[in-house]
């Protein structure tokens, strides 16, 4: 990874630090099997900013604190906005880049949802909330991650062509 300038380092708190306040701002839709976490749009980044990813992960290690789970959710719902994030990082072709978050948080957190709330049954409870999650996860990042990812990107090339 690239050396980390107080720049970078900055970048990645302001993500955490918004990944946070989306989530908790927006608790009533954040949580649950059925979620529409916005903050998860920020998840595109890591396209753009690879360091982003760890802002990311501790944003939602923070929101995860709060989301009443527990230590699974906290630990695991975390580890894979992170590793969705190194994964969107190395991504080179921008229009799968979202697609890292959908996959992992769908399989991850319906695993998590499932032995949370289902504990009797979580393999037979996982392929709902795996469905559940990825659909949020998959609307979230197509109609605001993605045009965000698109929009930022135009202004980094407008900013390039000016010197």
């Amino acid at each position: 990874m690239k050396h980390f300038t107080t720049h970078r380092i900055a970048l990645s708190a302001i993500v955490a630090a918004l990944y946070f306040a989306f989530t908790t701002l927006l608790t009533p839709i954040s949580y649950g099997p059925v979620q529409f976490r916005v903050a998860e749009a920020l998840c595109v980044l890591p396209f753009l900013f690879p360091e982003t990813a760890v802002g990311l992960f501790v944003g939602c290690a923070l929101a995860n604190i709060l989301g009443g789970y527990g230590l699974p959710d906290i630990v695991f719902g975390s580890l894979a906005t992170l590793i969705a994030g190194i994964l969107t990082a190395k991504c080179r072709i921008k229009w799968l880049a979202p697609l890292f978050p959908v996959v992992i948080n769908a399989v991850v957190v319906g695993a998590v949802l499932a032995l949370s709330l289902v504990p009797e049954n979580p393999l037979g409870a996982f392929p709902l909330f795996a469905v559940e999650v990825g659909a949020g996860e998959l609307g979230v990042v197509g109609i605001i991650g993605l045009p965000l990812l698109l929009g930022l990107e135009r202004v980094i090339k407008k900013q390039e062509t000016r010197g």
